[in-house]
């Protein structure tokens, strides 16, 4: 089973996300900051917050959905806030899209929020509502059952440090994870944490069993050309004792997004 999670950055680099996830063609793909503009009536909008523009693809989810048409897929917002076509305002939806391989039964799923709430009037202050989807996945040539998991973990304006809310979105995800997984499935957690590596959130999933592949494997940087700033970790992909991993990849090149792509592969 191949997992790719890759924050998609609003679709600001559409065509090359779409192209390579389509390349990629992975089992089970997580992709956060995904679009949802039903209402749009050309392909690119634009986000303002704080006196910046960013362009967003209007609909990312239904062009990564199109990209890949033998899988299931799955669309989780966290909130609806206005995008941009000139001056005229377009409800968008904004959050987490999961695309399962049809020939991969799901045999439980979860979807809940980690921070805040569903925000439908507008995106919201910072640190903006937060939530995370769980999909139960059986293997039938493995014979194996896996928790396949991703979060987009909140945001601080003040920046990646501990806080109280991250406390508290840990505990969260930790529950939501509970409430599916039974005795000797595998689990993946995955996703743009938006945490350091020595923070507490990891330490809390270590200490439930989970190894961190990204820092733990030698990885330095999470983030492409794209992104300018410090620290340069926000993604990360955990795995349980018997998740046999064959392979894993930090991903320099196809720059698709300002963050670099997970790439597992798992037996």
């Amino acid at each position: 089973m191949r997992i790719l999670s890759l924050n998609g950055w609003g679709g600001r680099l559409g065509e090359q996300l779409v192209d390579y996830v389509r390349a990629e063609n992975p089992d089970v793909l997580c992709l956060q900051e995904a679009t949802s503009t039903l209402e749009a009536t050309t392909p690119w909008l634009i986000y303002r917050d704080g006196g910046s523009e960013l362009a967003q693809r209007a609909n990312l989810f239904a062009e990564v959905a199109g990209a890949l048409p033998g899988h299931q897929a799955f669309f989780c917002p966290a909130a609806r806030g206005p995008l941009y076509d000139g001056d005229r305002a377009v409800p968008s939806d904004w959050g987490l899209a999961t695309f399962v391989r049809g020939a991969l039964p799901i045999v439980g799923q979860a979807q809940d929020f980690i921070h805040g709430g569903f925000s439908a009037d507008g995106f919201g202050e910072h640190p903006r509502s937060r939530n995370a989807h769980a999909v139960r996945l059986h293997d039938y040539a493995s014979g194996r059952t896996t928790v396949v998991v991703h979060l987009h973990g909140l945001r601080d304006l003040d920046g990646k440090d501990d806080t109280p809310a991250r406390d508290a979105q840990t505990a969260r995800l930790i529950e939501i994870i509970g409430t599916l997984r039974r005795d000797g499935d595998g689990l993946v957690v995955c996703g743009d944490f938006n945490v350091l590596p020595d923070g507490r959130m990891l330490s809390a999933l270590r200490d439930i069993g989970l190894t961190e592949l990204v820092t733990s494997r030698g990885f330095t940087d999470t983030r492409t050309s794209f992104y300018r700033k410090t620290p340069r970790f926000a993604d990360y992909m955990l795995v349980s004792a018997n998740v046999e991993v064959c392979n894993f990849e930090v991903v320099a090149e196809p720059e698709v997004s300002d963050h670099r792509a997970l790439l597992l592969e798992i037996g």
